[in-house]
């Protein structure tokens, strides 16, 4: 079930990416990651990785998409159009983008995946020494890391609030 249930997210994601590349408007391509990032999170949850999901959801789903949705609604840009790239700039992103794809399938299907034996139990102090530990195996950087990229959502998402405003 598990596994069905995988594929179901995957193609999910899949065409919502493709949709938030391909689409022109903004409002509409913002969702369409919202719903990628939200698979992400379901990706985790079906791994049994909780934290790591609430983290996707919070941040990422929770806190960068709702800041750019608030920047476009902000300065009326719903029906925003996007600029279409050249042709050349589509075919040298889909050769990249293949190319990622090899090697990614290439990295998976050559490693040797080990199964864990057994799981156990977390508590929730221990989370929070881990996230706040500067020691071996602490998370203090990617910590400080997704603070600094929340203050460049911010950033980005007065910029866009002010449009032409900011150039005068």
């Amino acid at each position: 079930m598990e596994r069905v249930l995988f594929y179901i997210i995957a193609v999910l994601m899949i065409a919502f990416a493709i949709k938030s590349v391909t689409s022109r408007r903004m409002l509409r391509a913002v969702i369409y990651l919202l719903f990628v990032l939200t698979g992400i999170a379901g990706i985790y949850f079906l791994v049994d990785y909780t934290f790591m999901a609430a983290v996707q959801l919070a941040v990422y789903a929770g806190g960068v998409i709702v800041l750019i949705i608030f920047s476009v609604l902000l300065v009326h840009h719903i029906e925003l159009r996007l600029e279409v790239s050249k042709l050349s700039q589509r075919v040298a992103s889909a050769v990249l983008s293949l190319f990622g794809l090899a090697v990614t399938l290439y990295a998976i299907f050559t490693y040797d995946f080990i199964p864990s034996e057994g799981q156990k139990a977390i508590e929730v102090s221990a989370i929070g020494t881990g996230m706040l530990d500067y020691g071996a195996g602490g998370f203090i950087l990617p910590f400080e890391v997704v603070s600094v990229l929340l203050v460049a959502v911010m950033i980005g998402a007065i910029v866009i609030a002010k449009g032409k405003r900011l150039e005068q």
